[in-house]
């Protein structure tokens, strides 16, 4: 065989596996967007390269797999709804402890279904694998509950973040998030 004939191969070999490289990148890269929704955004503009974002959200799967995340009883379900009824009634009288208390709420809910719950920024993290979509609710939920415990935040802010916490208070408690091991 020429030299010519094995360098032509050699190159199209090199293409062909480039070519592959860069699909699997695509495909990769497709699956987290779709997994992670504004979350993939978020991360990849708070990371230093697009690789080091990816990475941080393949760690966030691989720590999310690790959990024990599960589904709850018809009797936790029904519980959680009445206390959330319990929550927006208070609005009324006390918005501020409502707010706190829809809080406290939602971190019992996603800590029976077997989330972490010691580090806020941790929550997001772990709840970002599952609840991509809902996370931005969480995070003004979050903002505004720390406005309020300094009585800085006003009655439409209130108002806003218990609609927030409704958002991802119901996706826990619809089972939407559970984790992959137990739907696969």
């Amino acid at each position: 065989m020429s030299t010519g004939t094995l360098l032509a191969i050699v190159i199209a070999v090199v293409v062909v596996i480039a070519l592959a490289a860069v699909a699997v990148s695509l495909m990769r890269r497709r699956k987290l967007r779709e997994r992670f929704g504004p979350e993939y955004a978020r991360t990849m503009e708070d990371a230093d390269s697009r690789t080091a974002g990816e990475r941080e959200l393949r760690a966030r799967e691989k720590r999310h797999d690790a959990l024990d995340i599960k589904p709850l009883d018809s009797s936790a379900r029904d519980r959680y709804t009445r206390d959330w009824t319990s929550v927006q009634d208070e609005f009324v009288d006390r918005p501020e402890d409502a707010v706190h208390d829809a809080d406290r709420l939602v971190t019992s809910l996603m800590h029976e279904r077997g989330y972490p719950t010691q580090d806020f920024e941790q929550q997001l993290k772990d709840l970002s694998v599952e609840h991509g979509r809902t996370l931005e609710h969480y995070r003004a939920a979050h903002d505004v509950d720390v406005l309020s415990t300094r009585h800085e935040a006003t009655t439409e802010q209130l108002r806003g973040a218990m609609v927030h916490y409704r958002s991802l208070f119901d996706e826990l408690l619809a089972d939407g998030g559970q984790s992959r091991r137990a739907t696969a």
